[in-house]
């Protein structure tokens, strides 16, 4: 019992501003939806949403990359060993950034080839084509963004993390309907408003981030010292990989079967697309509340597994499931009592509205079971255990979601795609708890750093 309150007030106050974070993080591209929506119609709406899949695609690789960085740091923290995290986080920015300027350069040129392919409806294929463009572009600094955000956790803190979230928020917030109408000398810029106001947003908050941190002589302080490890140690980036590549494969795969599900949507033409975005909003926040918990999940089993206590790992798991029915269930019960509200907040068309308000009761609920598969997961993930648990969630995304869609699509119609949500996660659900209960919780965990 005396050992229960010390850990659930540890997770607590690691979670709170963890959750408050990825709130943030979505409440900017929340908000300029709302403002596309509500300044631009419909149309603009559908446009941003089109490159929904592709942002996560992309985005899949860095988190892929900052969730083997933030283990390791976590295991390195946990043991006392200081002296290697400025090498991981070198190492992992060096790597990030090749990757980012590649993605930039490449996406940047291609952007309305990228956009025909996914068969955006011919309506909104211009608008969709620049917004895209733009984002492309910009990618290295969301991505050094994330990287550095994300890490900072490694070592327990996440109140630093926050507070630069709020300041990326705060900006990104009075820039974005400024850039999309003009004001005070500014050009309009339409629809590019949002992705100009991330990128501006994002430069601003990442220069404010280092003098914080310098002078606050923080563990990842951009100082001396880690510019010197800015570069790839083969040894840590083959650990880093070890556990943050499966991680990538598992959420590319997963933006695969999005791609392939946006296919299925837009068939049904742009009131669906734009549907299909403001039901994807709403759906972010209950997702982004079970992703949160499970980061805590697997960063502070990390730090446990780094100090070589496997009881405190075990308390750990069974904190957050506790937190996934409490947390995740609560928000997703919320949210049904005024779903009207809040997709009001996207969607002006009533036809629109109406349809997207069926979808949202189809798949909401299913956030729950895909909070509790995640916990199962970054416990495994904590210990660096990455390659089974992609399995186990290709498996089900490949043989089990994409094949539903299609069938109850050709079904009963539109509704089909969505229930193919709920399917796939009580699925994950399963083949996550099953594998950690009856295989991985018998092996013995070592620590990689």
């Amino acid at each position: 019992m005396s050992a229960a309150k010390p850990l659930w007030t540890t997770f607590l106050r690691f979670l709170a501003p963890l959750i408050l974070s990825n709130a943030l993080q979505s409440l900017f591209g929340t908000v300029s939806n709302v403002f596309l929506g509500q300044m631009l119609g419909v149309d603009a709406l559908a446009a941003v949403s089109a490159f929904f899949p592709v942002m996560f695609f992309l985005f899949a690789f860095v988190m892929g990359l900052s969730t083997g960085a933030t283990v390791l740091i976590g295991q390195a923290f946990g043991a006392g060993d200081h002296g290697r995290i400025k090498i991981i986080v070198g190492t992992t920015l060096a790597v990030g950034l090749l990757l980012s300027t590649s993605v930039a350069l490449i996406g940047g040129l291609f952007s309305r080839q990228l956009m025909i392919a996914l068969a955006t409806p011919a309506d909104i294929l211009d608008e969709a084509s620049a917004y895209a463009r733009i984002m492309l572009l910009t990618m290295p600094l969301g991505f050094v963004f994330l990287l550095m955000t994300a890490m900072i956790r490694g070592i327990g803190d996440t109140m630093t993390p926050l507070l630069a979230l709020a300041l990326s928020a705060a900006i990104g917030l009075i820039l974005t309907p400024l850039l999309i109408r003009g004001c005070f000398g500014l050009p309009a810029a339409g629809i590019t408003g949002p992705a100009w106001a991330a990128a501006i947003s994002n430069t601003l908050t990442l220069i404010m981030l280092a003098v914080y941190l310098l002078r606050g002589k923080h563990a990842l302080a951009p100082d001396a010292a880690l510019l010197r490890h800015l570069q790839l140690n083969g040894a840590v980036l083959g650990k880093i990989l070890g556990i943050g590549l499966p991680s990538a494969i598992g959420m590319v795969v997963m933006a695969i079967a999005e791609l392939v599900l946006l296919g299925l949507v837009n068939g049904f033409g742009s009131n669906a697309t734009a549907a299909y975005g403001a039901v994807n909003q709403v759906m972010g926040y209950t997702q982004f509340t079970a992703m949160s918990i499970s980061i805590a999940v697997s960063i502070l089993g990390a730090q446990a597994i780094g100090g070589g206590d496997r009881a405190r790992l075990d308390g750990i798991v069974r904190t957050g499931l506790a937190f996934n029915l409490v947390l995740t269930g609560g928000l997703v019960a919320l949210i049904y009592l005024a779903p009207r509200a809040v997709l009001g907040l996207f969607i002006t068309d009533g036809a629109v509205l109406d349809l997207a308000k069926g979808l949202l009761y189809i798949a909401l609920w299913s956030s729950v079971p895909f909070g509790l598969a995640t916990v199962f997961s970054g416990a495994m993930r904590a210990a660096g255990v990455a390659f089974t648990p992609m399995l186990l969630s290709i498996f089900a995304i490949v043989a089990i979601e994409l094949p539903a869609a299609v069938i109850l699509s050709r079904a009963i119609g539109f509704e089909g795609i969505w229930a193919a949500y709920p399917i796939v996660f009580c699925a994950m659900f399963v083949l996550q708890m099953g594998y950690y209960l009856l295989v991985w919780r018998k092996q013995a965990i070592r620590r990689l750093i």
